[in-house]
């Protein structure tokens, strides 16, 4: 089959080039519309139990999640022309498009009682703007004695103050979010330019911009990089710029390819697949590479760039199928999940791997058998003095030392598990931005002046209609609420009751010391007054507070923020302080009290996907396993292909841990996909040894050593373009990203050392007799021989390819 597919290729490659560039226009014209996201819910299971009651929380009471503030801490707003612009900047933001309200002290209500009509109004406290300063200090006054804003929008401690913007959904989650955020941003530096006040920005909305910003601008720059850098690699390697610019072109197609599908398949560029372009790039020049290498080895013995190239499709066409389909398993174990982020991540990958393997299956035969033939010069690399001595340093190491390989692969591992006892499961929020990012210092901003700004919520069920009028129950969600307001990570939280002690001081002309719940002697007086208010967020059925309890009067919700305090301290602050007090007070009311929001899913989510990596590790085993299984047919053949990849992960694992780096989503994807890669290497090696079995008489010795001076080469070649590649990830700003780069640096190291040493070792030990020469009952050659056979020139019979003279860079491909 891959004779005559060589055939092909080389027959109507002009037709094929023609095709293929008219699916890379159509590829690149989709491509256009791709767009970016950043959801955190997206690593949550649609089916899991907690996210199913969140998408209920949200249905209920609406989105958590699309609060964007603004804070500041300077006294100069308070003068009159400075908070005549913050008054300014408030009215200008509440008309962007895209923004449903703004909340600022300049805009503040207070609930007054109206004695004639029994009913409280809501009125603002700045009804006229102050004309002097002395005016509006007189109101600023009037505002500090509300206690109900105390923690949300002023900050009693510090004095600052925050603006927070309530943003439409619809827009946060479409393209349209980058404009919104990119006109808010305008109004808030002109601003900043006119008072000289410096203004901090947190929330979900604008962790989610950023992020989505940082991923589009990485996408490109590592693209790029990652082709410069392979470029680089390969010119150093083949010393000529054909070798070069062909390679480049066939993953730049494959990238277009790449970014066409995922608008095809209905995705969006998120953290995880806004890195498919760039490792596309690191995992498509290898196909390059092994086909070029072998092309130059055989073209220097035929001297024949037909018979060349028909030989590397012949020979190495299966083995390369089968490597990339060992690096596509790493991926596509991801589409087993039900993990938004994960399956998308997975499916991407793995569809755009095997489009790399046929497009330079395609164009590098097509346009190398165009190109003059490779000069001597360009051939050098075969015979390089540093590579050789290396490669000969291998040999003697496996042929003569191999107590010391399985000594010293012994200590690596045994060190590596002291290391990978270190390793600590931790997640932040934003935790994949460097610690001096701006977002990251205006977050300290807002744990330090309001404890945090990241979602989180309480539902109170007291499984009765208008069950939360009753005061027994309100005293009791009061008493939660008080613990929680003890807790230094939380903000204080707002609910009915937080409401109800406001009426209380509203009705009590506005005294701080009255803002408690009413007693029974006030309740229904202070109920039946709220009911029939007037006013903007007076009513019990206003749209605010309806927002806090559901429209029987049974469910409540507890709102309140949270620091960005990491997955550990979060399960620790929920398991052993918040939870076991919740229940205490709640026991025995016939209340259930549930936390949810997005940093509970969030947190949920990534500890899922840790979870996980066990379980994707041993399906993507299995799934490689039965890939050496079914290419060479011998259960032994599996065994040396998993071991020395299992000690190379290892290894790795181990090197996570010395080095302190916290298993989180990022880092738990890098086992997987480095699985996948790594067993490219046992796969190719294993190939070359059962064909030089066959070409040395079954001799072990012989074959092994023959397949470390052949493959070996191609082996290093391949793993330094990965090792260079994946190390401009390290540069990245996003946490995840860079242990990325560093861990798979790491393992492509790692590798060599285990596919180029042990798995070579292992062969010699466990498989010869007394004579040296191969057990053909125990290892390989049930492997298709004929498929590895040298080929006979004859039996190529160069006539059925009917090329004339000139069409194969001037070589007349029917001499024999």
């Amino acid at each position: 089959m891959w004779a005559q597919l060589a055939l092909f290729i080389i027959r109507f490659r002009r037709t094929l080039i023609g095709v293929l560039a008219l699916i890379t226009v159509f590829m690149a014209w989709k491509a256009k519309d791709v767009e970016m996201t950043y959801e955190f819910t997206q690593v949550v299971s649609p089916q899991d139990p907690e996210m199913v009651y969140f998408q209920g929380f949200k249905k209920m009471f609406g989105e958590d999640g699309n609060v964007l503030v603004v804070g500041l801490q300077d006294s100069s707003v308070y003068r009159l022309g400075n908070f005549n612009e913050l008054r300014s900047l408030t009215d200008t933001l509440a008309k962007v498009p895209g923004v449903n309200g703004v909340l600022s002290v300049t805009k503040l209500l207070q609930l007054q009682r109206d004695t004639a009509s029994n009913q409280f109004q809501a009125t603002p406290i700045f009804k006229t703007f102050p004309r002097s300063q002395q005016e509006l200090d007189s109101l600023m006054r009037v505002v500090n004695r509300v206690e109900f804003y105390k923690g949300q929008l002023i900050s009693p401690r510090t004095g600052a103050t925050l603006l927070a913007l309530t943003m439409d959904p619809a827009y946060l989650n479409s393209s349209r979010r980058q404009a919104v955020m990119q006109n808010i941003l305008t109004h808030t530096h002109a601003f900043e330019q006119k008072t000289g006040i410096r203004l901090h920005y947190a929330g979900l909305p604008y962790v989610r911009s950023t992020m989505t910003s940082k991923v589009a601008s990485e996408m490109k720059l590592f693209t790029l990089l990652a082709l410069a850098v392979t470029g680089l690699t390969l010119l150093a390697f083949f010393r000529t710029w054909a070798a070069v610019v062909f390679p480049l072109l066939v993953v730049s197609v494959v990238v277009i390819w790449c970014v066409g599908s995922i608008v095809l398949l209905g995705f969006k560029i998120n953290l995880l697949t806004g890195l498919i372009p760039s490792i596309i790039v690191v995992i498509g020049i290898p196909n390059c590479t092994y086909l070029l290498s072998r092309y130059h080895y055989d073209f220097r013995k035929s001297g024949n760039q037909v018979l060349a190239m028909t030989r590397v499709i012949r020979k190495i066409g299966l083995v390369t199928l089968m490597n990339n389909t060992t690096t596509a398993i790493g991926f596509f174990v991801f589409c087993l999940t039900d993990i938004a982020i994960l399956y998308q991540f997975g499916l991407v990958a793995t569809i755009n791997i095997f489009v790399a393997f046929f497009i330079s299956l395609i164009l590098i035969p097509a346009v190398f058998t165009y190109l003059p033939p490779p000069t001597p010069k360009q051939l050098e690399h075969l015979d390089a003095a540093p590579l050789t001595k290396l490669l000969e340093f291998f040999e003697y190491v496996v042929l003569h030392r191999r107590p010391t390989v399985y000594v010293t692969a012994a200590a690596l591992v045994l060190l590596a598990l002291i290391g990978v006892r270190r390793i600590e499961a931790v997640s932040f929020m934003v935790d994949d931005l460097p610690k001096k990012s701006t977002v990251n210092s205006d977050l300290t901003f807002f744990e330090r002046h309001f404890n945090g700004v990241m979602p989180l919520e309480f539902v109170v069920d007291t499984h009765k209609k208008r069950g939360l009028l009753k005061l027994k129950n309100l005293e009791k969600i009061n008493q939660f609420e008080n613990y929680l307001r003890t807790q230094p990570e939380l903000t204080s939280p707002i609910s009915i009751v937080t409401f109800l002690k406001a009426t209380t001081q509203a009705y009590y002309n506005g005294d701080p010391q009255f803002y408690r719940l009413p007693d029974n002697s006030e309740k229904n007086f202070i109920l039946s007054a709220l009911a029939g208010s007037k006013g903007s967020g007076a009513g019990m059925d206003s749209k605010l507070l309806r927002s806090f309890t559901d429209s029987t009067g049974q469910q409540a919700r507890i709102k309140l923020q949270i620091a960005d305090i990491g997955s550990r301290n979060l399960d620790t602050l929920m398991n052993q302080k918040i939870l076991p007090e919740m229940r205490r007070i709640f026991n025995g009311t016939g209340m259930d009290v549930r936390p949810t929001g997005t940093t509970i899913i969030f947190t949920k989510g990534n500890e899922y996907i840790i979870n996980q990596l066990g379980e994707s590790l041993l399906i993507a085993f299995g799934l490689v396993g039965l890939v050496v299984l079914l290419l060479f047919r011998s259960a032994r053949t599996v065994l040396f292909a998993l071991i020395p990849n299992a000690v190379t992960l290892i290894i790795t694992a181990g090197v996570m841990g010395y080095f302190g780096l916290p298993l989180k989503p990022g880092t738990a994807l890098i086992f997987v996909i480095a699985l996948g890669i790594d067993g490219d290497n046992s796969i190719h090696l294993l190939a070359k040894f059962r064909q030089e079995m066959a070409a040395n008489g079954d001799r072990v010795r012989e074959a092994v050593a023959a397949s470390l001076r052949e493959a070996g080469t191609s082996m290093i070649y391949t793993s330094i373009v990965l090792l260079v590649g994946f190390s401009i990830f390290a540069f990245s700003e996003f946490g995840g990203t860079k242990a990325l780069g560093l861990l798979m640096s790491a393992s492509l190291l790692i590798t060599n050392f285990s596919n180029l040493i042990l798995l070579p070792a292992m062969l010699i030990t466990f498989e010869h007799g007394k004579d040296n020469t191969i057990n053909r009952k125990a290892l390989v050659h049930h492997y298709d021989e004929s498929y590895h056979e040298e080929d006979d020139d004859l039996e190529l019979n160069l006539e059925r390819m009917k090329l004339n003279k000139g069409q194969v860079g001037g070589i007349n491909a029917e001499t024999k």
